[in-house]
């Protein structure tokens, strides 16, 4: 019997050509059973956010942005912490795909947020993340957790993943997203309100 395809869409708040959340998502590629397909989505493109831009529809980039994240049956997230939070590139990307609300592809999206950083490995940027998520319908992976302290020693200068015991966490991380989002996509969500 054959397993589910599931389309998992990365997305780094990295744009560094080295960066270490990008070299997450890329180890999670390598890492990702045969049914699942890890797809990265490159936030380079994206333009700031500028409501009267989107009046007069969504700039390519972006509507290329919306329909991949429509499109994955879940997203994983890296996100560098940058002042005690997310970055501005994720936080401007993340803008964009929610407008207009009632149309936004992230709501009741399945959501594992990771990260590589310094001395916290990015856990206020990933604590923010999960606040913006609740706040837009998402449904985040509570556990495992993954915050990647002291990312220069576990990744060479190229952004690639070294450290074996990360490797096995992020895997864990995997199989429990694809568990959550299969769980999820078996119930149907009825609000409570």
């Amino acid at each position: 019997m054959m397993e589910t395809l599931i389309h998992i869409l990365g997305i780094s708040g990295s744009l560094r050509r080295y960066s270490t959340n990008t070299g997450l998502l890329y180890a999670a590629q390598e890492l990702a059973a045969p049914h699942i397909q890890l797809e990265i989505f490159n936030l380079a493109p994206i333009p700031l956010y500028n409501a009267d831009v989107q009046a007069l529809g969504d700039p390519r980039p972006v509507a290329l942005l919306k329909e991949r994240v429509a499109e994955a049956d879940a997203l994983l997230i890296a996100t560098p912490e940058y002042n005690y939070s997310i970055s501005g590139v994720l936080k401007n990307a993340i803008d964009w795909v929610s407008r207009p609300p009632a149309e936004s592809p992230l709501r009741d999206k399945p959501l594992a947020i990771i990260g590589a950083g310094g001395m916290f490995g990015t856990l206020r940027a990933q604590n923010h993340l999960r606040d913006i998520a609740v706040g837009l319908n998402m449904h985040p992976l509570n556990h495992p957790q993954l915050m990647v302290q002291r990312a220069w020693e576990k990744f060479d200068k190229q952004g690639n993943l070294q450290d074996e015991e990360t490797r096995q966490r992020l895997a864990q991380v995997l199989e429990a997203l694809e568990a959550w989002t299969l769980r999820l996509r078996e119930r149907e969500f009825v609000p409570s309100f």
